[in-house]
């Protein structure tokens, strides 16, 4: 309960009864029932059996300090499922929850639309803070810094022209965070001015008490409800395994988009390299083209010009030794010699000759000699943070080339080419294979309460097995809940069983006439989900032509635009189509006619022969398992789950969902997938001319 003064008479039982009251109204049975202040303050507001289910759930598990997965079907309201219960936990006990997302867009909507909806209907009061990382604030000590050393560290006009956009907005700003800034010309100025631990001063900073960043600390530290994303979170969760935080003490944790923790988990417990992190953070340091950067941006603070020059040469060493060692690490790749010339995956410690890392280290040996030299306090910081990033830099490379991280899958990720370079640019990748283990001992042994929901949790059949075992929450409550919609009346499901399997020569010149056909049917209005850009730009360069001739605006993952500008432009015609990959198969919300045909070229299981894959389904059969039934299949139901949740999104659409991978009927585990679909679906076999 909310805890009052002792007050007396009168005041004292006018206090019970508020204090009654609000109990009573934030009960899941009447809050999101017809007769609630909710339904009243919501004009088309519907009761939803599976979501009182979900709230009561919820509600039980954070009372229990317990562990739960909910699987809520596309329209059950889960945010309103889990947000009721939570905010009567804050109102009676005043415990703190950290409400947790995936996507950005989901935790501004909860933030933006869902809290202050709940918070207009709530009588009593609680604070609600959207968190974001410390590099997302402003430092208004850097951001003088930089205006008064702007010639020196500005390459050229166009960033000393964005860092004077940063210097405008910042006298405006309210919040001092990325979400405001205006567009720059020039985004990498922004690392010149964002907040840093590393350069922190702390109580001493002339700007502390008009700081950015401590205001919105001290925000979160006195917040009830606390809405951040998964990124953050496991930031967060990594820093305490060290014995730091950044994120104050919580009581309960509830993730949204919760089939996503096992992929986020994996990676912030690893390591990530990449060449252009480690050329801009050299380049940032001394621009041997211009002569600009950090580094001579100090020469006038009174240090000795020698030793200002012996970093500046080691800079520039280490710029040669970085071009060397990414040059090497490409070599030996594509000779498979360092790493498997296919997947990029690295199988032995040592495969790789290390001349960067001492370099590095002899670099930030010598910023930390000139911060010992400087007297200005404020610069001082500037080189501990510089010789710190430097020196981590180092570190990293160490331990990705020496694969000193126990549990991980070590490998090399080629991209596209850098400008003025031909070959392409690498990073270095490290990811835990088996995240459950790190998970019990760091999250699921805390102890809070941790509620995990999403649309797709369960595999077929409502079995919660494959993410239990993946996660590691093995003691975790369950519950299965399915949509309000009615999809046997709003969904049709089509599959071609004359298709031929996806390994046959001829599935691309069977699959572009099908597509054509299908897209033609509804007139537009079409995703077109794929598992790989190689397959998705040979169809839609075969597709796209006669799309675009027959009036159809056509949009291409991956060469359109960012996924929010396709998506804004794809619902502006009821005639789009969308080739779509990854990313379009889930967190996507098309309403109405925009969308109403999702065609599926192929059923979404991982490449096999991608590292961490590969050292996953080695882990299994290790122990006795089956790489195919234990993970791979499980794991591409769920996918398949998600896709064919694009289509209907609300009581009032309709459409088709067309799948031309045959292997649905034609394999053995082609059921899984037919159980998979909603309830009371019944799939239509159709052919190449019905």
């Amino acid at each position: 309960m909310v805890e009052f003064p002792p007050p007396s008479g009168m005041v004292r039982s006018y206090c019970i009864i508020v204090r009654y009251s609000c109990a009573v109204s934030l009960l899941p049975a009447y809050f999101l029932g017809a007769e609630s202040p909710l339904a009243r303050r919501i004009g088309a507001f519907e009761t939803r059996p599976e979501q009182l289910r979900m709230a009561e759930a919820v509600e039980r598990n954070l009372q229990s300090k317990g562990k739960l997965l909910v699987e809520a079907g596309t329209g059950v309201g889960k945010s309103f499922g889990y947000l009721v219960p939570a905010i009567r936990r804050i109102l009676e006990n005043r415990e703190r929850v950290i409400v947790c997302t995936h996507t950005i867009s989901l935790q501004e909507q909860i933030f933006e639309k869902d809290v202050p909806l709940l918070k207009a209907v709530i009588p009593d009061e609680f604070t609600t803070v959207l968190c974001k990382g410390r590099g997302n604030y402003i430092s208004l000590r850097r951001l003088r810094v930089a205006s008064e050393k702007k010639s020196k560290i500005c390459h050229d006009e166009e960033e000393q022209h964005s860092l004077d956009l940063v210097e405008d907005w910042a006298y405006e700003t309210n919040d001092g965070s990325l979400a405001t800034l205006p567009i720059l010309p020039r985004r990498s100025v922004w690392q010149h001015v964002e907040s840093d631990a590393g350069n922190c001063m702390g109580r001493r900073c002339p700007t502390y008490d008009k700081c950015f960043y401590q205001s919105a600390r001290r925000r979160m530290e006195n917040a009830d409800l606390l809405i951040c994303n998964h990124a953050l979170f496991f930031s967060d969760l990594a820093l305490r395994a060290k014995g730091a935080s950044f994120l104050p003490a919580y009581d309960h944790v509830i993730f949204d988009e919760a089939h996503h923790l096992e992929e986020v988990a994996s990676g912030h417990f690893g390591i990530r390299v990449s060449e252009a992190r480690a050329k801009h953070l050299l380049r940032t340091l001394y621009n041997a083209t211009n002569g600009k950067g950090t580094l001579a941006g100090i020469e006038g603070a009174g240090l000795p010009v020698d030793e200002v020059d012996d970093a500046i040469r080691a800079c520039m060493d280490a710029q040669a030794g970085c071009e060397a060692f990414f040059d090497g690490v490409w070599r030996s790749t594509e000779s498979g010699k360092g790493a498997h010339p296919s997947s990029g995956r690295v199988s032995a410690p040592g495969a790789f000759e290390n001349e960067l890392s001492p370099a590095l280290g002899d670099l930030a040996t010598r910023i930390k000699l000139l911060r010992e030299r400087a007297v200005d306090e404020s610069l001082q910081f500037d080189l501990t943070s510089a010789a710190q990033r430097t020196a981590d830099l180092a570190a990293e490379i160490e331990l990705f080339i020496a694969q000193g991280v126990e549990g991980c899958v070590y490998w090399v990720d080629r991209g596209k080419p850098a400008y003025g370079t031909k070959r392409p640019s690498i990073t270095l990748s490290c990811a835990t294979v088996d995240v459950a283990p790190v998970l019990r001992d760091h999250l699921f042994g805390l102890p809070v309460s941790i509620t995990m929901t999403s649309a797709t949790l369960a595999a077929s059949g409502g079995d919660f097995s494959h993410i239990v075992g993946r996660l590691g929450c093995d003691d975790a409550k369950t519950l299965a809940l399915g949509s309000p919609f009615d999809f046997a009346s709003q969904m049709r499901v089509l599959i071609d069983r004359t298709m031929p399997a996806p390994e046959d020569s001829r599935f691309v010149a069977e699959l572009v006439p099908r597509i054509l056909r299908n897209i033609e049917e509804t007139g537009g209005g079409a995703f077109v989900l794929f598992t790989s850009f190689r397959l998705l730009r040979e169809v839609a360069d075969r597709c796209a032509p006669i799309l675009r001739a027959a009036g159809h605006p056509v949009y291409i993952h991956g060469e359109d635009g960012e996924r929010s500008q396709i998506l804004k432009r794809f619902r502006e015609s009821e005639r789009s189509v969308l080739f779509g990959t990854s990313s379009f198969w889930e967190g996507v919300d098309v309403r109405g006619r925009a969308l109403r045909n999702v065609i599926i070229t192929k059923l979404p299981f991982d490449v096999p022969d991608h590292p961490l894959v590969q050292a996953r389904h080695e882990r299994i059969e290790a122990a006795g398992g089956n790489a195919f039934r234990d993970d791979q299949l499980p794991r591409a139901v769920l996918r398949f789950k998600q896709g064919i949740g694009r289509l209907i999104r609300s009581a009032d659409d309709s459409g088709r969902i067309v799948i031309l991978d045959p292997r649905i009927v034609t394999k053995y585990y082609g059921k899984r997938f037919l159980a998979a679909l909603p309830a009371g679906v019944e799939p239509e076999f159709v052919g190449a001319d019905d």
